[in-house]
């Protein structure tokens, strides 16, 4: 079992946040640094998921921690964000400069700290809602924040094989 984030560094990313927040002046943009668990989960959600949808921002962050806690995936947050063609082009480099950045940041820190999406459950994957996928293996969970997540499963388990209609709202705010 890994360890999560000890209580004073979320206390000093909150404090770190509410600093950037008091400042004035010219804004500046972070950019992930490799071992900044807290940036890389909010770039992921950022850049994966439709910036005005919680809920698909907290089920990527989900399908992060899956991976983090899989044998199968590099065991750090910046490890899986920063895998090469996994997420978006340009996740750890692009400047979140809109108005969803501090959704995502929240967001973040929700799922740093233990929050998950209730229906993603063990999903490790996902796609755009409108792709359609040609697989015989994807068992789907939710869709959210325009994207359909999914298990890899053995053809003969597959239950679900087409993505759900869209579900919001059913994360805390």
């Amino acid at each position: 079992m890994r360890a999560q984030p000890s209580n004073f560094r979320t206390a000093a990313l909150l404090l770190g946040l509410g600093l950037l927040a008091a400042c004035g002046g010219k804004k500046t943009e972070l950019v992930a640094v490799p071992g900044d668990e807290f940036e890389c989960m909010a770039r992921a959600m950022y850049f994966e998921s439709n910036r005005s949808s919680r809920d698909g921002m907290i089920a990527v962050g989900n399908v992060v921690m899956n991976r983090v806690h899989s044998e199968a995936f590099p065991n750090t947050v910046c490890g899986v964000v920063g895998q090469p063609k996994q997420f978006a082009p340009g996740v750890m480099t692009k400047p979140m400069n809109d108005r969803s950045a501090p959704l995502a940041r929240a967001s973040a820190l929700a799922v740093l700290q233990g929050e998950r999406h209730p229906k993603v459950t063990r999903a490790k994957f996902f796609h755009a809602a409108w792709y359609k996928a040609n697989y015989n293996n994807m068992h789907y969970v939710v869709t959210a924040g325009g994207n359909a997540f999914y298990e890899k499963r053995r053809p003969e388990l597959v239950t679900t094989p087409n993505p759900l209609p869209p579900l919001e709202g059913i994360t805390p705010h």
